[in-house]
């Protein structure tokens, strides 16, 4: 019986000691982990902040940022005690910029060899490494964000990569996807080669209503943010002088492929660039029109009355244009022309690029800003075009945009002023990605 009393008696010992240890330890190593993951605190000191949303800019303005987001922005004071303040005092601040129609998947097309090439020769895993790549690009040019709008043939690698950025394995933009385009069969490189051979394709093949919902459902399963479809091709002028073009899907099927994203909770960007698709995009309720090159003045006010937002991708056409030859010149003037219309009716103008159409390491995506304004919007349109307007067609313009409290901690700066000269937006020396410093050429 004793034997018995002496082993309870250790047992109960061992349980009150383990339980004391473990509260003891719970709160000394708890305490240690509050600490370790107190958010680090940061103040910069802009000499001028266009912060994306006022008029004008904001003088000597004090930016504080606690973790990945801005805490407060003040014009003059004085940083918190014990805050490490980055000195950007001769230099203008904005917030992160955004490019909404990227492929980070592809390197330049100006030719048909120059695409064919890449799905044919390359594999999707190496495609997917210099996606990671390019990624790293935009955010040296001080893009923070991108949508990138299908991976031409690199099926859901665009998904791998934002995943990365997002883990942190890999610097990068904040990323929303779209993954494999879609159009109806055989509308779409690869194409012209020998039926006997299997070649791969740019995009998703859909066919009628039940093809296109599936493929949305597919689409979403593996990641897609965004849906991306094929409103038209063969791009031609008639005897009235519209751009005119080859309408894709039917009616039914672009309505099913909106409907059946929308009801999913995602949005749809449908590529289209004469006038007959997009009144076929228009008629399907997209969320967004890329390229538009076609619209004319019934259809500018058909997307103001919708809301629908335009990402003209300017860059690109006059890129690839000489190398195209054909209608292309022509058409890089057609847009100049709707771009103004567009501006002066109120218009949604979104700033996308289609970097990726074009070389990602010849050219500075950041230009599309340049021609913004040589088309007629002021310096500071075309800033927010590529800020606060992207951010609201992503749907996180409650999170990004502008620098203001409560917003990700997203600022690049530039050493001269590009309300004077928009072309400082291609010299980007300084780029924080919530709340991180990927690159400061302004110590």
């Amino acid at each position: 019986m004793k034997r018995w009393r002496k082993i309870f008696a250790l047992v109960v010992t061992l349980v009150v000691g383990f339980a004391i240890w473990t509260e003891a330890g719970s709160a000394l190593f708890g305490k240690a982990k509050d600490n370790e993951a107190a958010p680090k605190k940061i103040a910069i000191r802009a000499g001028k902040l266009i912060d994306g949303k006022s008029d004008s800019p904001v003088a000597n303005a004090l930016i504080v940022i606690e973790g990945d987001k801005i805490t407060s922005v003040t014009a003059g004071g004085s940083a918190p005690a014990g805050v490490e303040t980055l000195d950007l005092s001769k230099a203008t601040v904005m917030p992160g910029f955004v490019d909404v129609h990227t492929h980070v998947l592809l390197n330049g097309d100006i030719t048909a060899e120059d695409y064919d090439a890449q799905l044919l020769k390359e594999s999707i895993p190496y495609r997917a490494i210099l996606g990671a790549r390019n990624a790293r690009i935009a955010l040296e040019h001080g893009f923070t964000t991108i949508r990138d709008l299908e991976t031409e043939g690199a099926m859901y690698s665009d998904v791998d990569v934002k995943t990365a950025i997002a883990n942190g394995e890999v610097p990068g933009p904040r990323m929303q996807v779209a993954t494999r385009a879609m159009t109806p069969t055989g509308m779409y490189p690869l194409l012209g080669y020998s039926w006997e051979l299997k070649v791969p394709t740019g995009v998703q093949y859909v066919d009628g209503v039940e093809g296109a919902r599936k493929a949305v459902r597919e689409q979403v399963m593996y990641g897609a943010d965004w849906i991306k479809y094929y409103s038209d091709r063969k791009y031609h002028f008639e005897a009235d002088g519209v751009l005119h073009s080859m309408v894709n899907f039917t009616d039914e099927e672009a309505k099913a492929i909106v409907a059946e994203t929308h009801r999913l909770g995602k949005k749809v960007a449908a590529h289209t660039i004469g006038s007959d698709g997009i009144a076929a995009a228009l008629r399907a309720g997209v969320d967004t029109i890329e390229h538009g090159d076609g619209l004319t003045d019934p259809l500018i006010d058909e997307v103001v009355k919708k809301g629908v937002y335009w990402c003209p991708t300017i860059t690109v056409g006059a890129y690839v244009a000489p190398g195209r030859g054909g209608n292309w010149t022509k058409m890089v003037d057609l847009e100049k022309v709707a771009f103004q219309k567009a501006l002066r009716k109120g218009v949604k103008i979104a700033l996308g690029t289609d970097a990726g159409g074009f070389d990602w390491k010849e050219l500075n995506q950041a230009k599309e800003f340049e021609y913004y304004v040589d088309y007629g919007m002021t310096p500071m349109q075309a800033i927010r075009s590529g800020t606060v307007v992207p951010a609201e067609l992503l749907g996180w313009g409650d999170k990004m945009g502008a620098v203001e409290a409560g917003k990700w901690a997203d600022v690049v700066a530039v050493s001269g002023d590009p309300l004077k000269d928009i072309s400082e937006v291609e010299r980007v020396r300084f780029v924080m990605k919530g709340g991180t410093v990927y690159k400061n050429e302004l110590r």
